[in-house]
């Protein structure tokens, strides 16, 4: 039990880590398009950056990563359960 609990803790990070960059990256692209070709702020908390830009940066980009990393890990427990037969350690049913 205790190697599936790491075995899980490994796939979720890894899956987690990879769903929030390639959402950066979705992020960037879409903000670059709907904002007349401007680069996203680097750092929105720079004096330089709007709060506009900020905060709607910031929002935008925290939503698109949680989301992704939800779908990522969704997806993971959804195969590790195919593969194993089981939920993944820490997982379980709502309303189980």
């Amino acid at each position: 039990m205790a190697l599936a609990k790491v075995g899980w803790k490994v796939v979720g990070i890894t899956t987690g880590l990879a769903a929030a960059q390639v959402s950066k990256q979705v992020m960037a692209a879409t903000w670059k398009k709907t904002h007349n070709g401007a680069l996203p702020p680097r750092n929105p908390a720079a004096p330089g950056t709007t709060w506009t830009e900020a905060i709607s940066w910031a929002v935008a980009s925290s939503v698109a990563v949680a989301v992704a990393r939800l779908l990522a890990n969704r997806g993971a427990a959804k195969a590790w359960q195919k593969t194993t037969g089981a939920l993944p350690p820490g997982l379980e049913e709502v309303g189980a």
